[in-house]
């Protein structure tokens, strides 16, 4: 490896363990795309289907996807075998760049790697929430890939003050962003063919984003479906899009599915899993829904929130710290307490019953959205890695 000067803009990479649609993967794009746009000199890298590349096209940065290792038994071996191919992969590449910017723990580890094999460059991290690994050796991975990058970045005070207490580190808060103009309205005939689809025609539908697993709460979304279906009618629907994810949360899903019928719901006819779709196919599901449910219990940010505000969605949430730095109950969400099903419940049959409200939240939401775009999270990331590579320097 090889020193190498600084032009005035840096070489940067920025760094995912996936091209699949969750929500650190779009997080990626979308910023890369707006620094595109910035002028500024960025590459996309990523473990995948070097030959299927990522779930939607990138517009302007350029794209490498690197082999992912073949599909292993246990989270543990998944963990530690992309480690080890995405440093293989980086420390090819290291020259061609003067940072790398992992967007998380898989790709914190290999770039550090990387770095310390005497490559001349910074490795930032993106820490968009902290997981609840549950063995020693993942608890341990994810700890070094928080305490090893030379500069952190987080998405909101909420884990800026996490990161302090727990892990003594400090970062830099950049929050995530959204583009307003992409979820536009969708044309009447393609929204009632979408729900017509599902049987869904004159039932009030309630979407929810990112799959089942415990964080987004959803068991608590279909204690809330079994409380409306006793009291509203006709009875609402439930849409879960979603559902790709690295760990494997097949146990809670299979528990959680297996409630639906002693709750008095039935799969198909109550809850309706389209699983992961198209970046097209979510644009329509937000544009084609009558709510956002999110009664998530952690998150970084909570993109989801701001994609279905951009698409004119009203939203009922969790109260959780995160959700409460840029949401106002009863103003841009109906905001409910978390873990709690009865209050969940409550907010989603009001909004269903409101037009009134559907129509404030909807009207007021729409200026969310626009103090959070992803324009602004580029410059501030321009801003961000002048600053490391001066700290290099100096």
């Amino acid at each position: 490896m090889t020193e190498r000067a600084h032009p005035t803009e840096p070489r940067i990479a920025l760094v995912s363990y996936s091209t699949r649609p969750r929500g650190g993967v779009v997080h990626t794009l979308s910023l890369a795309e707006a620094m595109v746009e910035a002028g500024m000199n960025v590459t996309v890298l990523a473990l995948g289907d070097p030959g299927q590349g990522f779930h939607r096209p990138v517009r302007g940065a350029p794209v490498t996807v690197l082999p992912a290792p073949q599909p292993l038994p246990t989270l543990e071996q998944r963990v530690f075998a992309s480690i080890d191919a995405l440093e293989r992969g980086l420390f090819e590449l290291a020259d061609d760049f003067d940072i790398l910017h992992a967007q998380d723990c898989i790709s914190a580890r290999a770039a550090a790697r990387v770095r310390d094999s005497g490559a001349g460059l910074r490795v930032v991290r993106t820490v968009h929430h902290v997981d609840d690994f549950t063995t020693r050796a993942l608890i341990d991975c994810q700890r070094q890939a928080i305490l090893e990058p030379d500069q952190l970045v987080v998405v909101s005070e909420e884990w800026r003050h996490r990161l302090r207490v727990e892990f003594g580190r400090d970062a830099e808060v950049i929050h995530n962003g959204v583009d307003p103009a992409r979820f536009p309205p969708i044309p009447a005939a393609r929204r009632e063919a979408l729900r017509r689809e599902l049987g869904l025609s004159d039932r009030f539908v309630f979407l929810a984003v990112g799959g089942i697993e415990p964080r987004k709460g959803t068991v608590f979304t279909f204690q809330a479906m079994a409380e409306l279906a006793r009291t509203v009618d006709p009875r609402p629907a439930l849409v879960v899009v979603g559902g790709h994810s690295f760990q494997d949360y097949t146990r809670y899903r299979e528990e959680a599915l297996a409630m639906l019928p002693g709750l008095g719901l039935a799969l198909g006819e109550d809850v309706f899993l389209v699983g992961t779709v198209s970046d097209r196919g979510l644009h329509e599901w937000y544009r084609s829904a009558d709510a956002l449910v999110f009664p998530s219990l952690k998150e970084g940010w909570g993109l989801v929130v701001l994609e279905a505000m951009a698409a004119e969605l009203p939203v009922v949430t969790s109260d959780i710290p995160v959700l409460l730095e840029y949401l106002t109950d009863r103003e841009t969400a109906l905001m409910t307490r978390a873990q709690d099903a009865g209050s969940l419940a409550d907010g989603m049959r009001e909004l269903a019953g409101d037009d009134e409200l559907r129509t404030r939240l909807v009207m007021s939401g729409r200026q969310v959205p626009n103090r959070f775009r992803w324009d602004r999270a580029a410059q501030q990331h321009r801003v961000m890695y002048a600053t490391a590579l001066k700290r290099e320097s100096g």
